[in-house]
């Protein structure tokens, strides 16, 4: 997408993991409704066969990609990316190890304000359509303000909105948790189109490869740490640490901008 859209990359990225997001959504449901009507091992092998047919949609559709001449890659090479990556795959880190932990304490959230299974399920269904909206509109959004004014914006909302969330009664609290949702998840999309940018070498399969890998790491161990800080104190204080993460970006955007400006 990034060598199809070149600069212009960011907002289709964001319509991407949108449709990715429905897709999450989606599934679940379709095997929810499957499952009292055929065995758990008929709807597996249907999902298989829906991941097969995808493959073959793919690779009819997908466009060819020619390989660079080894002249075109030496030119890469030497233009290099912009100085930042670190600073860039940092801030994705703590953004998704943020996600995690607010996601890790919500269930309890809703259990302490009367709410039941139900109720759970409901939060966290309002959040994801949320996060999905926010995936499709914060990449317009970064488009306005700027990759840093856009990660600012954001995590600052997301930091003030999981505060609010520990003092919101149950119904208020279902009000926010979609606009929680976009700021949530809707920073991801800004960051993702900024990879290609900042790739090291202007190597942009690696720098997505080091990017992803960072990102995901931070989202396994993140509610292993948040986890042990509520075990050592309060959930209430792991909520508060969840916010912390989100709060403690702002400042990395702010160097990431020094960076890119020298």
């Amino acid at each position: 997408m990034t060598q199809t859209y070149a600069p212009a990359a960011r907002r289709p990225l964001g319509v991407y993991n949108f449709s990715g997001d429905l897709g999450k959504a989606a599934i679940p449901a379709l095997v929810a409704l499957l499952l009292p009507i055929l065995a758990w091992r008929s709807v597996a092998g249907l999902l298989a066969g829906l991941g097969m047919a995808v493959c073959v949609a793919l690779w009819t559709l997908a466009p060819r990609i020619v390989a660079a001449s080894p002249e075109d890659a030496k030119a890469v090479a030497q233009a290099g990316g912009r100085p930042g990556f670190g600073w860039l795959m940092t801030i994705g880190a703590f953004d998704t190890a943020t996600r995690m932990g607010f996601l890790l304490f919500l269930p309890f959230l809703i259990h302490a304000r009367g709410g039941g299974s139900a109720a759970v399920g409901m939060a966290l269904a309002v959040l994801f359509i949320g996060g999905a909206f926010g995936k499709a509109t914060c990449g317009w959004l970064g488009e306005r303000l700027g990759v840093i004014g856009a990660v600012v914006v954001t995590e600052s909302a997301t930091a003030l909105l999981i505060v609010a969330s520990l003092f919101t009664p149950l119904g208020p609290t279902f009000v926010l948790l979609p606009l929680l949702g976009v700021v949530l998840n809707g920073t991801s999309s800004v960051l993702y189109g900024t990879v290609p940018d900042l790739a090291p070498g202007g190597d942009h399969g690696r720098a997505f490869a080091l990017f992803y890998t960072g990102v995901i790491g931070a989202g396994g161990l993140a509610p292993i740490a948040y986890g042990a800080v509520a075990d050592h104190s309060s959930r209430t204080v792991g909520v508060l640490a969840a916010a912390a993460t989100a709060a403690l970006i702002v400042p990395m955007a702010l160097m990431l901008g020094r960076s890119l400006k020298r």
